[in-house]
């Protein structure tokens, strides 16, 4: 008799084993869920031709130092960088003349407004 108890309590327990399995089946879904559910679409701000404009001028701006610093590094040689330096400052003068142009538009038309 003792025998035949010692035999049924070694066998084991499919419940707890049930129980694992659904529990990580849960937690693998959970996760491909987090790691696969679509981003939330943020408002984001609509640009104004200005605004567009500024963000250019300082890349330009930016461009130029790396371009200055590049050349004194002696990666570039002295074509390239007057090259490319003449290239870069006329696109900032564009830029900062269509600025100019955009600003002065806005105040006259603030002017005609007031």
């Amino acid at each position: 008799m003792i025998a035949l108890l010692q035999m049924q309590a070694r066998q084991p327990d499919d419940t707890a084993g049930s129980f694992f399995l659904f529990v990580g089946v849960l937690f693998a879904i959970a996760i491909f869920l987090y790691i696969f559910k679509p981003a939330r679409a943020e408002h984001a701000v609509e640009k104004t031709r200005l605004m567009f404009l500024a963000e250019r001028k300082e890349q330009t701006f930016e461009n130029l130092r790396d371009l200055n610093f590049e050349y004194k590094a002696g990666k570039l040689s002295d074509a390239d960088f007057s090259s490319m330096r003449d290239s870069m400052e006329q696109e900032a003068a564009n830029v900062l003349a269509e600025i100019e142009e955009i600003e002065c538009a806005n105040a006259a038309r603030q002017e005609v407004n007031a």
